[in-house]
Protein backbone atom coordinates (compact mmCIF):
# COMPACT_ATOMS: atom_id res chain seq x y z
CA UNK A 1 0.00 0.00 0.00
CA UNK A 2 0.78 3.51 -0.73
CA UNK A 3 0.87 5.53 2.16
CA UNK A 4 0.47 9.57 1.37
CA UNK A 5 3.19 11.88 1.86
CA UNK A 6 4.10 13.34 5.57
CA UNK A 7 2.45 16.22 5.38
CA UNK A 8 4.48 19.14 7.04
CA UNK A 9 3.59 23.25 8.09
CA UNK A 10 2.32 24.75 4.83
CA UNK A 11 2.92 28.14 6.67
CA UNK A 12 6.48 28.62 4.81
CA UNK A 13 4.95 26.83 1.84
CA UNK A 14 5.04 29.27 -1.47
CA UNK A 15 1.59 29.60 -3.19
CA UNK A 16 3.10 27.92 -6.43
CA UNK A 17 4.39 25.07 -4.85
CA UNK A 18 2.05 21.96 -5.51
CA UNK A 19 3.68 18.66 -5.34
CA UNK A 20 6.76 16.74 -4.92
CA UNK A 21 8.43 13.92 -7.39
CA UNK A 22 7.53 10.90 -6.63
CA UNK A 23 9.20 8.94 -9.73
CA UNK A 24 11.96 9.72 -12.09
CA UNK A 25 12.88 9.53 -15.45
CA UNK A 26 15.04 10.64 -18.06
CA UNK A 27 12.00 12.29 -20.25
CA UNK A 28 9.52 12.97 -17.25
CA UNK A 29 7.96 12.59 -14.38
CA UNK A 30 5.48 11.60 -11.97
CA UNK A 31 4.41 14.12 -9.08
CA UNK A 32 2.03 13.74 -6.20
CA UNK A 33 0.05 16.81 -5.11
CA UNK A 34 0.21 18.26 -2.07
CA UNK A 35 -2.39 17.77 0.23
CA UNK A 36 -4.37 21.21 1.34
CA UNK A 37 -5.19 22.40 4.53
CA UNK A 38 -8.73 22.26 4.09
CA UNK A 39 -10.77 19.57 4.01
CA UNK A 40 -11.26 19.13 0.14
CA UNK A 41 -9.28 17.58 -2.79
CA UNK A 42 -5.63 18.60 -3.73
CA UNK A 43 -6.05 20.82 -6.46
CA UNK A 44 -5.05 19.07 -10.17
CA UNK A 45 -3.35 20.74 -12.71
CA UNK A 46 -4.83 21.39 -15.77
CA UNK A 47 -3.51 19.08 -18.89
CA UNK A 48 -1.13 20.82 -20.46
CA UNK A 49 -0.59 23.16 -17.80
CA UNK A 50 3.37 24.33 -17.51
CA UNK A 51 5.16 23.33 -14.35
CA UNK A 52 8.97 23.02 -12.97
CA UNK A 53 11.39 21.27 -10.80
CA UNK A 54 15.27 21.51 -10.01
CA UNK A 55 17.34 18.93 -9.95
CA UNK A 56 19.33 20.07 -6.64
CA UNK A 57 22.22 18.54 -7.74
CA UNK A 58 23.02 20.20 -10.78
CA UNK A 59 20.74 24.02 -10.46
CA UNK A 60 19.03 23.24 -13.13
CA UNK A 61 15.86 24.46 -13.52
CA UNK A 62 13.41 22.06 -15.63
CA UNK A 63 10.59 22.69 -17.24
CA UNK A 64 7.95 20.23 -18.25
CA UNK A 65 4.11 20.06 -19.49
CA UNK A 66 1.58 18.15 -17.59
CA UNK A 67 0.06 15.34 -20.08
CA UNK A 68 -1.90 13.17 -17.37
CA UNK A 69 -3.66 13.10 -14.17
CA UNK A 70 -5.56 11.06 -11.37
CA UNK A 71 -7.19 10.92 -8.35
CA UNK A 72 -7.44 7.70 -6.76
CA UNK A 73 -6.80 5.85 -3.31
CA UNK A 74 -4.24 5.73 -1.11
CA UNK A 75 -4.72 1.74 -0.84
CA UNK A 76 -4.38 0.09 -4.68
CA UNK A 77 -6.22 -2.58 -3.34
CA UNK A 78 -10.07 -1.04 -2.69
CA UNK A 79 -11.32 1.26 -4.86
CA UNK A 80 -13.61 4.34 -4.26
CA UNK A 81 -17.02 3.95 -4.77
CA UNK A 82 -20.18 5.79 -5.10
CA UNK A 83 -21.59 7.74 -2.05
CA UNK A 84 -24.38 10.15 -3.62
CA UNK A 85 -23.00 12.58 -1.62
CA UNK A 86 -22.05 16.53 -2.34
CA UNK A 87 -18.97 17.93 -1.38
CA UNK A 88 -20.07 19.81 1.88
CA UNK A 89 -21.68 16.59 2.76
CA UNK A 90 -18.36 14.69 2.12
CA UNK A 91 -16.84 17.27 4.49
CA UNK A 92 -19.62 16.92 7.12
CA UNK A 93 -20.00 12.88 7.02
CA UNK A 94 -17.12 11.65 5.82
CA UNK A 95 -13.49 13.85 6.20
CA UNK A 96 -11.37 10.50 6.50
CA UNK A 97 -12.28 10.07 2.89
CA UNK A 98 -9.83 13.40 2.02
CA UNK A 99 -6.47 11.51 3.61
CA UNK A 100 -7.56 8.30 1.71
CA UNK A 101 -7.15 9.89 -1.53
CA UNK A 102 -4.10 10.95 -3.81
CA UNK A 103 -3.76 13.11 -6.82
CA UNK A 104 -0.93 12.44 -9.42
CA UNK A 105 0.26 13.95 -12.32
CA UNK A 106 2.59 13.23 -15.51
CA UNK A 107 4.75 15.54 -16.90
CA UNK A 108 6.98 15.29 -19.93
CA UNK A 109 9.79 18.10 -20.13
CA UNK A 110 10.39 19.85 -22.44
CA UNK A 111 13.98 21.94 -21.51
CA UNK A 112 15.93 23.57 -18.98
CA UNK A 113 17.53 26.16 -17.90
CA UNK A 114 21.29 26.28 -16.23
CA UNK A 115 22.28 28.09 -13.47
CA UNK A 116 24.86 31.10 -14.38
CA UNK A 117 28.07 30.50 -14.14
CA UNK A 118 30.40 32.89 -12.44
CA UNK A 119 32.99 35.01 -14.01
CA UNK A 120 36.00 33.05 -12.68
CA UNK A 121 34.57 29.96 -14.04
CA UNK A 122 34.35 28.17 -10.87
CA UNK A 123 31.38 25.64 -9.95
CA UNK A 124 29.05 27.08 -7.97
CA UNK A 125 26.90 25.00 -4.75
CA UNK A 126 23.29 24.94 -6.40
CA UNK A 127 22.11 24.88 -2.97
CA UNK A 128 23.16 28.17 -2.08
CA UNK A 129 20.41 30.66 -1.77
CA UNK A 130 22.20 33.29 -3.74
CA UNK A 131 22.20 31.46 -7.24
CA UNK A 132 20.73 32.43 -10.27
CA UNK A 133 20.02 30.97 -13.57
CA UNK A 134 21.80 31.58 -16.61
CA UNK A 135 19.37 34.06 -19.32
CA UNK A 136 19.80 30.81 -21.94
CA UNK A 137 17.20 28.13 -21.86
CA UNK A 138 17.94 24.66 -23.88
CA UNK A 139 14.79 23.09 -25.66
CA UNK A 140 15.74 19.50 -25.04
CA UNK A 141 16.41 17.15 -22.37
CA UNK A 142 18.15 18.07 -19.70
CA UNK A 143 21.50 16.02 -18.40
CA UNK A 144 18.96 14.11 -15.47
CA UNK A 145 15.72 15.04 -14.56
CA UNK A 146 14.38 16.51 -11.34
CA UNK A 147 15.34 13.41 -8.54
CA UNK A 148 12.85 12.20 -6.14
CA UNK A 149 11.21 14.34 -3.28
CA UNK A 150 12.17 17.66 -5.16
CA UNK A 151 9.41 20.58 -5.10
CA UNK A 152 7.21 21.19 -8.55
CA UNK A 153 6.01 24.35 -8.82
CA UNK A 154 3.72 26.04 -11.33
CA UNK A 155 5.50 28.35 -14.13
CA UNK A 156 5.58 32.07 -13.61
CA UNK A 157 3.57 33.41 -16.54
CA UNK A 158 7.19 35.40 -17.53
CA UNK A 159 8.83 31.99 -17.28
CA UNK A 160 6.29 30.31 -20.14
CA UNK A 161 6.65 33.30 -22.10
CA UNK A 162 10.71 33.15 -21.98
CA UNK A 163 10.57 29.66 -22.62
CA UNK A 164 8.26 29.91 -25.81
CA UNK A 165 10.60 32.31 -27.43
CA UNK A 166 11.88 29.22 -29.44
CA UNK A 167 9.20 26.15 -30.61
CA UNK A 168 11.68 23.29 -30.65
CA UNK A 169 9.26 21.91 -27.68
CA UNK A 170 6.38 21.47 -29.52
CA UNK A 171 8.70 18.79 -31.18
CA UNK A 172 8.61 17.07 -27.98
CA UNK A 173 5.26 17.23 -27.23
CA UNK A 174 4.29 15.59 -30.53
CA UNK A 175 6.31 12.27 -29.45
CA UNK A 176 5.42 11.81 -26.22
CA UNK A 177 3.91 8.47 -25.34
CA UNK A 178 1.14 7.15 -23.86
CA UNK A 179 -0.84 10.72 -24.17
CA UNK A 180 -3.03 12.44 -26.69
CA UNK A 181 -0.70 14.43 -28.47
CA UNK A 182 -2.29 16.80 -30.55
CA UNK A 183 -4.39 17.90 -27.49
CA UNK A 184 -1.16 18.10 -25.25
CA UNK A 185 0.32 20.40 -28.08
CA UNK A 186 -2.65 22.40 -28.45
CA UNK A 187 -3.65 22.57 -24.42
CA UNK A 188 -0.11 23.78 -24.46
CA UNK A 189 0.15 26.04 -26.93
CA UNK A 190 -3.50 27.56 -25.76
CA UNK A 191 -2.15 28.84 -22.40
CA UNK A 192 1.12 30.52 -23.79
CA UNK A 193 -1.21 32.21 -26.81
CA UNK A 194 -3.30 33.57 -23.48
CA UNK A 195 -0.34 34.12 -21.56
CA UNK A 196 1.15 36.11 -24.04
CA UNK A 197 -2.31 38.04 -24.68
CA UNK A 198 -3.26 36.66 -27.71
CA UNK A 199 -0.22 37.72 -29.70
CA UNK A 200 -1.03 36.64 -33.60
CA UNK A 201 2.46 36.90 -34.80
CA UNK A 202 3.55 34.28 -32.42
CA UNK A 203 0.38 32.09 -32.93
CA UNK A 204 1.20 31.79 -36.89
CA UNK A 205 5.07 31.41 -35.72
CA UNK A 206 3.56 28.09 -34.20
CA UNK A 207 1.25 27.44 -36.19
CA UNK A 208 4.10 27.37 -39.10
CA UNK A 209 6.41 25.03 -36.90
CA UNK A 210 3.61 22.68 -36.66
CA UNK A 211 3.06 22.57 -40.00
CA UNK A 212 6.89 21.32 -40.56
CA UNK A 213 6.87 18.89 -37.68
CA UNK A 214 3.38 17.08 -39.03
CA UNK A 215 4.96 17.18 -42.90
CA UNK A 216 2.03 18.66 -44.07
CA UNK A 217 -0.60 16.66 -42.32
CA UNK A 218 -3.43 19.67 -42.76
CA UNK A 219 -6.17 17.38 -41.04
CA UNK A 220 -4.00 17.40 -37.94
CA UNK A 221 -2.77 20.63 -38.13
CA UNK A 222 -6.60 22.03 -38.57
CA UNK A 223 -7.52 19.87 -35.77
CA UNK A 224 -4.50 21.58 -33.39
CA UNK A 225 -5.35 24.94 -34.49
CA UNK A 226 -8.86 24.49 -33.99
CA UNK A 227 -8.55 23.87 -30.12
CA UNK A 228 -6.47 27.12 -29.82
CA UNK A 229 -8.84 29.91 -28.10
CA UNK A 230 -8.69 32.42 -25.34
Amino acid sequence: MRLPLPQFSSQNRRPDHIAEVIETATSEFLAQCLEPDDLSFAVMPPFGSWVKATDEESGNCIYAVVYHATTSPIDSVHRARALGLSLQELQEQQPQIFAMLKTEFRAAIVGFQPLQMPQNGARQDPSAPSNTLSNTIYQHLPPRPPQVHQAVYYCEPEDVIRFSEQLDFLRTLLQVTGAPVDSLAAAAIREIYRLRQADRDWLVAAGRTLSVLLKDDYDRLRVILSQIHL
